[in-house]
């Protein structure tokens, strides 16, 4: 897959698919919270706590593919923003 270009919202979009169709009702339960990599021609997956280690399992598998990362249970993978609080003046 590598090879074929696809834009960022379809690889979202069919890394989502795989997720939904073919693994969440396997991982929900019993892994809310750690990280899911979906490698998408395959649909093969790896699955950690660290998003790191996750991926480079499955990207020792599929060295030159496409991923698409999730966090079992919520809505997105990361929060972004200020990690703390800054005083009003």
């Amino acid at each position: 897959m590598a090879s074929t270009r696809v834009s960022s919202n379809e690889l979202v979009r069919l890394g989502q698919q795989i997720y939904d169709r073919e693994i969440r009702r396997k991982v929900e339960k019993k892994h809310r919270g750690k990280f899911l990599v979906v490698e998408v021609e395959s649909q093969d997956y790896e699955m950690d706590e660290d998003p790191v280690v996750a991926d480079e399992r499955l990207r020792q598998r599929h060295p030159d593919s496409l991923f698409y990362m999730l966090r079992v249970g919520y809505r997105a993978a990361f929060k972004l923003g200020t990690p703390f609080l800054v005083p009003r003046r």
